[in-house]
């Protein structure tokens, strides 16, 4: 080999090494699909007993307390402020529309503040039961939620629903995340529902 071999050898292996050590750096300035970090999200779930996704109560007796356990997952990158407010809803109330990005307008009753960690999970259980309940002819009154132990004055009505026969309530769980650039709480489209039965 001559030396001119000798400079292509070395430019080519120049030119790799370059391209090693460059490499991290052009992955954090270039976004290519499927490179992790890509999807920045939050989750909100429902468990119940036994922290499983099932057996939730849902035909309910006045006056016996209930419980899941709500949960809020943070994939967004970096650590995040939330607010959950928690609802009481019948089956007329309007729900939140997530491809409008709006939430209920419904007054919230209760609420969990907390802020998460990048790629963490938070966990709480929330205990509920219903109280001062009456029915007349195919409506029910549901005047008292207790949520945590603290009484909320409902009074909220609801129709007998005449394929179930049952009287149809939700527990709606909203999520809000703080947004630094506005300087607000935002809903942050997700939501789930507790379906609530009463039997006449």
């Amino acid at each position: 080999m001559n030396l001119e071999d000798y400079k292509i050898i070395f430019v080519v292996l120049a030119l790799i090494g370059v391209l090693l050590i460059a490499t991290p750096a052009l992955i954090s300035v270039i976004h290519l699909p499927g490179i992790p970090g890509g999807a920045k999200f939050s989750e909100l779930y429902l468990l119940g007993p036994n922290n499983i996704a099932g057996n939730y109560p849902s035909t309910i007796v006045v006056g016996q307390n209930y419980s899941v356990n709500v949960g809020v997952g943070n994939q967004l990158g970096s650590s995040a402020y939330y607010v959950l407010y928690v609802k009481f809803a019948n089956q007329t109330d309007k729900m939140p529309n997530n491809a409008l990005g709006t939430a209920s307008i419904l007054p919230p009753l209760y609420e969990y503040r907390f802020s998460i960690q990048n790629s963490k999970n938070w966990e709480s259980l929330l205990t509920f039961s219903v109280s001062n309940f009456s029915i007349s002819g195919n409506n029910s009154r549901i005047n008292t939620l207790t949520l945590n132990g603290v009484n909320f004055n409902t009074d909220k009505l609801a129709t007998l629903d005449l394929t179930s026969s049952t009287f149809k309530y939700q527990l709606l769980f909203e999520l809000w995340i703080y947004n630094a650039q506005s300087n607000q709480i935002e809903f942050n489209s997700r939501y789930v529902l507790l379906q609530l039965n009463l039997s006449p």
